[in-house]
């Protein structure tokens, strides 16, 4: 017999109104925060940054690929890792089905990431996505958007999701760790290290994000960038468990490369 809490239909009834109340307080208040994202002061960008992809060199204009605006999804995957991250991995398996309905409103999507156009398409097969995918080897726009540090800056203590990290220490360097913990965040990261085929300094020095341009009379600005915990709305997994009868009941990171999981 479960252990949760039963009711009858009325009473049922009566605890949904009362969230739905709350439900539309939030879709209200996520409304707003959209409209002050974007009303933030647009930055224009004169560096020249380049990018290897699937049709050759190209600029960060180039990337817009006739659209006025560009998405960029700063995909985890470093020149040393063997495979993209795990947790980025989950949330691009989600490209593919909205990227053609993006196009069609004036919006490129497009994932970067600092590993040789080589290492991305070939990830990128295995997976079986289609969405544009660049390499920003060589480049500094990673490190310029505050998605990848060196060692230097690791001993230092990096500057990451708007808020300084503590230093690494570089001690860690090829080695593996039973868990590893970054600040404000319980994810056991040698675990996802691991997964990529490094160790946890190097993979640590690639992170997540998202960062928003817009391209208006031949000038790119800079709109809008987000990290970590910003990043829970592109995780479309979540979205439905979130409503699912369990939640997200997870402990630790449960997820895999959809080509990953067991066979049941």
């Amino acid at each position: 017999m479960t252990t949760h809490q039963t009711g009858t239909r009325e009473e049922w009834l009566a605890a949904r109104l009362r969230l739905w109340d709350a439900e539309r307080e939030l879709t209200h208040r996520s409304d707003e925060l959209a409209r002050q994202r974007q009303q933030l002061p647009w930055v224009r960008i004169d560096q020249d940054y380049q990018f290897d992809t699937e049709t050759g060199r190209a600029s960060l204009r180039d990337l817009f690929a006739g659209r006025s605006q560009l998405l960029v999804y700063h995909f985890m995957f470093g020149p040393d890792y063997k495979a993209g991250c795990q947790s980025c991995s989950a949330i691009a398996d989600g490209f593919n089905g909205i990227q053609v309905h993006l196009a069609n409103h004036d919006v490129m999507l497009m994932a970067v990431s600092r590993a040789p156009l080589d290492k991305l398409r070939a990830y990128q097969e295995r997976m079986g996505w289609n969405f544009p995918w660049a390499s920003s080897n060589g480049s500094d726009f990673n490190a310029d958007f505050n998605v990848s540090f060196s060692e230097e800056q690791q001993r230092e203590g990096i500057e990451y999701n708007y808020r300084r990290e503590p230093p690494m220490r570089m001690s860690l360097e090829g080695q593996t760790m039973s868990e590893w913990t970054q600040l404000g965040s319980a994810n056991p990261v040698a675990f996802q290290a691991g997964s990529s085929g490094t160790d946890v300094p190097t993979y640590t020095r690639e992170r997540p994000g998202l960062s928003a341009f817009v391209l208006e009379d031949g000038v790119v600005y800079h709109t809008y960038s987000t990290f970590s915990r910003g990043l829970d709305g592109l995780w479309g997994m979540y979205q439905w468990l979130d409503r699912a009868p369990l939640g997200r009941n997870e402990s630790g990171v449960w997820w895999r490369r959809h080509d990953e999981y067991p066979a049941k």
